[in-house]
C-alpha cells in the first residue's frame, strides 16, 4: 500500500475495489494506519450486512444503506461510532463514483446522525468545598497559594491562562473585583466572593516568600520561570495532586472543570445567563447556554434517583399505599 502504512487485513480478498480505496486514502489523504484499520472494519461490517441482502460492498443501493444505519442504531452503537461508519461509507462511495466504478452515489441523500453536544464535566458543591479544605491542610506558603487559586477559580470562573497570568494590578483597590484580560485582549470586570477576597489578602502576606531574594514581580502568582508567573500546566499539576486528599479522582479534576463548576452552580442557584456569560467572558451566549443543559440533566437525574415513583417497584408500592 502507498504511504508505507499497514494494509488492512481481509479486505482485498472480500471486496474488489476496497484495496484501491485504501491506497488512495493513504497516498492522497495521508490517512493514518489507525484510520485505515477503522475504515476497514467499518466496510467489512457493512459488507457483511448488505451481503445478506444480495449486494456487495460496492454495489449496495440507498435502501440497503439506510437499513444498515437503522441496524447499527438497534445494536446500540453510539451516535459518534455511527457517524464514523457513515463517513467511511460516504468516502468509499465517492471514490467509486470518481473512479467510474458506479454512476450513482447511494450516500448522496443520507444525512449524518446528530452527535449532540457533550455536557461539560463539573464538580458538586460539596466536592469544591472538600478541595478548598484539603488545600488548607498544606504547609505554608503552598497552602495560601493553592487556597487562593481555588477560591478565585470558583469565585470568578477564570480560564487557567487568565489565572496564571493575573497581574497584581488586576486587583481593585478594595479587593472586591478583578479586571481580567481574556481572549482577544478583551477586559471584563469580575466580582469576587468574600472568601476569595479574604484568601487574596492572606496570600499577599506570604507571597514575597516565593520571590527570589531581593526580587520583585508584577504577577499575583510569581514564578522563577521564564514567564515570570506560574504556568497553566503547573496549576493543573497542583490540582491533580490535591484531588486524592479531597476524595476526588484526579482524572475528573482540571482547571477547566472548576470553571464549569463555577458556571453550573451559578445557574443552579438562579443566575441569569447574561450575567454568567459576562463573567465567563463568552463572546456568544450560545456557548453559555450549555449550562442550562447541565442543570436540566442534574434535575432529571435527581428525579430519577430520588422521586418515590421513579421506579416501577416504588410506583407499585405507592399505588398499594393509596389503595389502603
Amino acid at each position: 500500500m502507498a504511504g508505507g502504512g499497514p494494509k488492512p487485513r481481509g479486505i482485498a480478498s472480500a471486496y474488489r475495489h476496497a484495496e484501491a480505496f485504501f491506497e488512495m486514502m493513504a497516498a492522497e489523504r495521508n490517512a493514518s494506519p489507525h484510520t485505515l484499520r477503522a475504515y476497514a472494519r467499518d466496510l467489512a461490517d457493512f459488507g457483511g450486512f448488505v451481503g445478506k441482502r444480495g449486494h456487495s460492498v460496492h454495489d449496495a443501493d440507498e435502501a440497503s444503506v439506510r437499513a444498515y444505519l437503522v441496524q447499527t442504531t438497534e445494536r446500540g452503537l453510539s451516535p459518534r461510532t455511527a457517524a464514523r461508519r457513515l463517513s467511511a461509507l460516504r468516502q468509499f462511495h465517492r471514490f467509486l463514483v470518481a473512479e467510474g466504478i458506479r454512476e450513482d452515489d447511494p450516500m448522496s441523500r443520507i444525512d449524518a446522525p446528530r452527535l449532540g453536544r457533550p455536557l461539560p464535566k463539573t464538580l458538586s458543591e460539596a466536592e469544591v468545598t472538600a478541595l478548598i479544605a484539603a488545600a488548607g491542610e498544606l504547609p505554608s506558603p503552598e497552602r495560601e497559594r493553592l487556597v487562593v487559586m481555588l477560591e478565585v477559580f470558583y469565585a470568578a470562573g477564570l480560564r487557567v491562562s487568565e489565572l496564571a497570568g493575573l497581574p497584581l494590578s488586576a486587583l481593585a483597590r478594595d479587593g472586591r473585583f478583578l479586571t481580567v484580560r481574556g481572549k482577544g485582549s478583551k477586559e471584563r470586570l469580575v466580582p469576587l466572593s468574600a472568601p476569595a477576597h479574604e484568601a487574596i489578602v492572606t496570600w499577599l502576606r506570604v507571597r514575597e516568600t516565593l520571590l527570589p531574594e531581593g526580587g520583585t514581580s508584577s504577577f499575583l502568582f510569581p514564578s522563577h520561570g521564564r514567564s515570570g508567573h506560574v504556568t497553566p500546566a503547573r496549576i493543573a499539576q497542583l490540582l491533580k495532586a490535591l484531588a486524592p486528599a479531597a476524595g476526588i479522582d484526579p482524572r475528573r479534576l482540571s482547571p477547566h472543570v472548576l470553571r464549569h463548576a463555577f458556571a453550573s452552580h451559578l445557574v443552579d442557584h438562579g443566575a441569569d445567563l447574561r450575567s454568567v456569560q459576562q463573567m465567563l467572558g463568552h463572546a456568544d451566549i450560545a456557548t453559555t447556554q450549555i449550562y442550562t443543559h447541565v442543570a436540566r440533566e442534574r434535575l432529571t437525574r435527581l428525579v430519577r434517583e430520588k422521586h418515590p415513583l421513579a421506579t416501577a417497584k416504588s410506583g407499585l408500592a405507592g399505588a398499594k399505599t393509596r389503595k389502603t
